[in-house]
C-alpha cells in the first residue's frame, strides 16, 4: 500500500486564507438597451460574497481558451491570425510566422499561447503554429491535451500538449487531420479514452480521435445538428455535450436536446424543448453543466446515480441579427432550466437567475454548487455584439430544496469579461479568470477593450471564517500511490481543526475542464461512496471511499480529489482513475 503525500498542503491553504431583473424581450423599442455602462449593481448577499484578486494586469495574450493540466499548470491561448500579441519570446527563442490579415502579409514574431505555473505565478511562452480560433479540446487518459480545429490553417488540425516537469514541452501539430472542418465544435472524452468531436460551423456530423481503427476513422452524419440550425443566426454551435452514466451522450443545441448513442449513430430519446423561446447555444450562448453524480445518493435500479442537467442564460431568437446587423442589443435571458434525465419522463423545471446573462460561464465547485460568472446583460456573442457587462458572479446552491433560495449574488469584479472570456477551477479552490476580446483585432481604445489581465476569484468557502472547517489532505493510501481503481476502496488521511459531527464529509473527483466560449468541456464532479470515517487523533482523520463504478461514471484519466467538510473543500491532490 503506497502513500501519496501533499507536502505543501498546510502552507498553501493558509496562504490563500490570508491572502434588477430585465423583462423578457418584446419586439418594441422599449425592449432594447444600448447603454454602454455596466448593469445596475444589485444587493450582495449579507455574508461573505467572495474576493477578487488581480494576479497580472497583463500577460500579453487574451485568454480565449484555458485548460488545467495534471501538474498544476494552465495552458492559455488565443487565436493566431489577428496580428501580433503583446507577449514576447525570450531572447534567442523567437519564432516567426507569416500570414495574411486584411489583404496584407503580416510577419508575427510573438507568442499566442502561454503556460501558466499556478504555484510560482509565472509564465512561459509556447509556440502554436496553426490557427486555434474558436477551437475545442479534451484531456486524454494520460493527461495529454488533445486540441482540435480552429480556423484557416487550423480548421482541420489536431494538436497535442503533453505536460512536463521542465521547460521542454511544446505544442505538437499532428500529421493526421480531422475529417471535417471544425470551427465552434465540442469535444468530450469517452469511456474508452477516445475523444468525440461534434459539430462546428456547417459541420453536421461527428468523428473520433485517435483514428486507430476503421470505426474511428469515419465521419458520421448527425441530423440533429441540421435540425437545430436557425437561419442566419445558427444558434447551434458549440453544442453542449455530457457523457451520462449509461454511456450515452446528452446533446443540447439551440433549445433542443437528445439522448444519443454515438456508437450506433442513433437518437435514443428526444427530450422536450426547453420552454421560453430562449436560444442557448452560440451565438445566443448560455452555459450548461451536468450536476454532480452522487454515488453516495439515490441510485436507480441499475445502480446508476441520478443525472440532472442545468442550463442557464442565453438570448432570444433574432437577438444576434439585431446586434450584429443593427447594433441593437436585446436584453439577455435570466432563465435556467433543470432537467432530471434519470426520471421516466424528464421535463424541464424553469428557474430565474437574479441577473440576466449571455455568455456566462458555469463552473462546478467541489462542494456541488455552481458558480455563474462573466458575460453581458444585453446582446449576443460576436464582435461588438454585446453591452452591459455583468460584473457580479452568482452562486447556484444545487442542493437547496427551496428554488427561491438557490441563487446568491456575490461580490463583483471591476473588469468586464465579455466575448472570448474564459475561466476554470484550480486545485486550491480558486477560480482563474481571463480573456475578453469582442474585437476583430487587439483593441485597447474601443468600449470593452481587449483584456490581457488575469484574475482569481476566491469563492465564499475560501473566506477566513471558513478556515477552521477546511480539511487538509495529508496523504492518499491507494494501490499504486495516486491510482484510484474502479469499484475499489482507497483511503485519504486529512487534518481538520473543527469537525462538525452533524455535517457529512464527502470525497469528490473533479475533472479539469477545457473552457472557451462559455463552455467548460468535459467538466464533471463525481461524489464517491464513503465506506468509513475514522478519527485518528484530535485533528487527524481517515476517510475510506470507493472508486467510481464504471468508466461511464468517470472516464479514465486524471482528476482532482477534494475532501469537502461542511461545504468547505480543502486543497486537491491529483489522482489517476483507471
Amino acid at each position: 500500500m503506497a502513500i501519496f503525500k501533499n507536502h505543501a498542503a498546510f502552507s498553501t491553504v493558509f496562504f490563500y486564507v490570508s491572502a434588477t431583473l430585465f423583462s423578457l424581450f418584446i419586439a418594441s423599442p422599449d425592449s432594447y438597451f444600448n447603454d454602454m455602462s455596466p448593469a445596475p449593481a444589485p444587493t450582495v448577499a449579507p455574508y461573505d460574497g467572495g474576493q477578487w484578486v488581480l494576479l497580472h494586469k497583463s500577460i500579453g495574450v487574451s485568454a480565449m481558451h484555458m485548460q488545467l493540466l495534471k501538474n498544476n499548470k494552465v495552458i492559455l491561448f488565443d487565436r493566431t491570425d489577428m496580428g501580433p500579441s503583446n507577449a514576447t519570446y525570450p531572447p534567442g527563442a523567437v519564432q516567426c510566422r507569416n500570414y495574411t490579415v486584411r489583404n496584407r502579409t503580416v510577419t508575427d514574431c510573438t507568442p499566442h499561447s502561454l503556460l501558466y505555473d499556478v504555484a510560482s505565478d509565472t509564465f512561459r511562452p509556447l509556440v502554436v503554429k496553426s490557427d486555434t480560433w474558436c477551437s475545442s479540446g479534451a484531456v486524454d487518459p494520460n493527461g495529454t491535451l488533445v486540441q482540435t480545429g480552429g480556423y484557416g490553417t487550423g480548421i482541420q488540425a489536431i494538436r497535442t500538449f503533453t505536460p512536463c516537469d521542465d521547460d521542454t514541452c511544446q505544442w505538437v501539430e499532428l500529421g493526421v487531420k480531422l475529417l471535417a472542418q471544425r470551427w465552434y465544435a465540442t469535444n468530450q472524452i469517452l469511456p474508452d479514452g477516445r475523444v468525440i468531436v461534434v459539430g462546428g460551423r456547417r459541420a453536421f456530423n461527428y468523428e473520433f480521435y485517435p483514428k486507430a481503427d476503421d470505426k474511428s476513422s469515419k465521419l458520421y452524419n448527425m441530423r440533429f445538428l441540421w435540425e437545430t440550425k436557425d437561419f442566419y443566426e445558427e444558434n447551434n454551435l458549440y453544442p453542449f455535450l455530457h457523457l451520462l452514466p449509461d454511456g450515452n451522450l446528452f446533446v443540447f443545441a439551440n433549445n433542443q436536446s437528445i439522448l444519443f448513442d454515438y456508437n450506433n449513430n442513433t437518437v435514443v430519446k428526444k427530450f422536450p424543448a426547453m420552454p421560453g423561446g430562449v436560444k442557448r447555444s452560440y451565438p445566443a450562448t448560455g452555459s450548461s453543466v451536468m450536476l454532480p453524480l452522487k454515488m453516495n445518493g439515490v441510485l436507480d435500479n441499475s445502480g446508476q446515480p441520478e443525472v440532472e442537467i442545468l442550463i442557464c442564460g442565453g438570448s432570444y431568437g433574432g437577438a444576434y441579427y439585431k446586434s450584429n446587423r443593427q447594433k441593437v442589443y436585446i436584453g439577455a435571458s435570466a432563465s435556467c432550466g433543470r432537467i432530471k434525465l434519470s426520471d421516466p419522463n424528464p421535463n424541464w423545471v424553469m428557474e430565474e437567475m437574479p441577473l440576466p446573462r449571455v455568455m456566462g460561464d458555469m463552473l462546478l465547485l467541489p462542494n456541488g454548487d455552481v458558480l455563474i460568472l462573466n458575460g453581458a446583460a444585453n446582446g449576443t456573442a460576436g464582435w461588438e455584439d454585446a453591452i452591459n457587462p455583468v460584473l457580479h458572479p452568482v452562486l447556484y446552491k444545487t442542493y437547496e430544496p427551496d428554488p427561491s433560495r438557490r441563487f446568491v449574488i456575490l461580490n463583483p469584479t471591476t473588469i468586464p469579461r465579455m466575448y472570448h472570456s474564459s475561466c476554470l477551477l484550480l486545485p486550491d479552490g480558486r477560480i482563474l479568470v481571463g480573456g475578453s476580446n469582442p474585437h476583430q483585432m487587439y483593441n485597447f481604445r474601443r468600449a470593452f477593450p481587449t483584456e490581457l489581465s488575469l484574475e482569481a476569484y476566491l469563492p465564499p468557502y475560501l473566506s477566513p471564517s471558513s478556515a477552521p472547517l477546511r480539511p487538509t489532505i495529508i496523504s492518499i493510501e491507494a494501490e499504486g500511490g495516486n491510482i484510484v481503481s474502479y469499484g475499489q476502496e482507497f483511503s485519504v488521511n486529512f487534518g481538520l481543526s473543527v469537525y462538525r459531527p452533524g455535517v457529512a464529509i464527502t470525497v469528490a473527483l473533479v475533472s479539469p475542464s477545457f473552457t472557451t466560449h462559455s463552455l467548460a468541456m468535459n467538466q464533471r464532479v463525481v461524489v464517491l461512496e464513503v465506506a468509513s470515517l475514522k478519527r485518528l487523533s484530535v485533528f487527524d482523520y481517515k476517510i475510506t471511499a470507493r472508486g467510481p463504478l464504471s468508466t461511464s461514471v468517470a472516464p479514465p484519466g486524471y482528476y482532482m480529489i477534494f475532501i469537502v467538510h461542511a461545504g468547505v473543500p480543502g486543497q486537491a491532490l491529483w489522482v489517476k482513475v483507471q
